[in-house]
């Protein structure tokens, strides 16, 4: 937070991805941190990349989601973290230094948030859902999401970007939201998110209702309830079917 809004310095990793002293130096710190305490374990990290030793342990870590955001002075990123072990995901952690909020989880115990057990709406129509969604920082005119962000708006009660999606499978986790969907993330960006969400009670797959993967580049996670009605939207929108057209903006 020592950096936040103070218009640090910018750089650019490609055309649009961007990385600041704040990513640099948090990752560091939970490097040594790991290290210190578990110095066998193998980290994956967002800036630093993996050296993959063969571990029974591996973290995974973004230092910094939602890194637009803290650029610009938009209060909306978290720091996110998980630990697997032996292929199994056991542990999650996001936490969001501007509103003091800790999300947790351990596998089989439930999900947090603080000190306060969460668990994911009781929305079942949705119509009546919120849901999160986000879109790539680069490449944008390549990806479809446009489309599935049009067609989902009209068929729900809103779909908001806001541009963490550690934070957004979060807020899925604790009734926030009814449920989120993104193309092309990275693992280190849904590790976390997606045990506290389960934990929580919701469910995760990927586009067509598959077992979620986290080099599976699809994710769709939701309270449980409207997840069948989410998949059967992405497969009219996947077949070209019942979609209603982008409005003219010359009239």
């Amino acid at each position: 937070m020592e950096h936040f809004d103070k218009n640090i310095q910018i750089e650019y990793k490609g055309d649009a991805d961007l990385v600041t002293i704040a990513d640099r130096k948090s990752e560091a710190l939970i490097r040594e941190r790991i290290r210190a305490l578990w110095p066998g374990h193998d980290v994956m990290g967002e800036e630093e990349g993996l050296k993959d030793t063969g571990s029974d342990y591996r973290w995974y870590v973004d230092p910094l989601d939602g890194t637009t955001n803290f650029a610009h002075g938009f209060p909306v990123f978290c720091v996110s973290m998980a630990l697997e072990h032996q292929g199994k995901m056991i542990a999650g952690l996001c936490f969001d230094p501007t509103r003091n909020e800790l999300f947790s989880a351990e596998s089989g115990k439930g999900a947090y948030l603080n000190d306060r057990a969460i668990h994911v709406s009781k929305t079942a129509n949705l119509a009546e859902s919120l849901l999160g969604t986000g879109f790539p920082s680069h490449k944008r005119h390549k990806n479809p999401n446009i489309h599935f962000y049009h067609q989902i708006t009209l068929r729900s009660h809103g779909v908001r970007r806001a541009g963490s999606a550690a934070l957004d499978l979060c807020n899925v986790a604790c009734g926030r939201f009814d449920g989120f969907w993104e193309f092309n993330l990275n693992p280190w960006d849904t590790a976390a998110g997606v045990l506290i969400l389960e934990e929580a009670g919701g469910s995760v797959s990927d586009f067509r209702g598959g077992p979620f993967q986290l080099n599976s580049r699809e994710t769709l996670g939701s309270n449980g309830l409207i997840h069948d009605a989410l998949l059967h939207e992405f497969g009219e929108i996947f077949g070209g079917r019942g979609l209603e057209p982008l409005p003219d903006p010359t009239r």
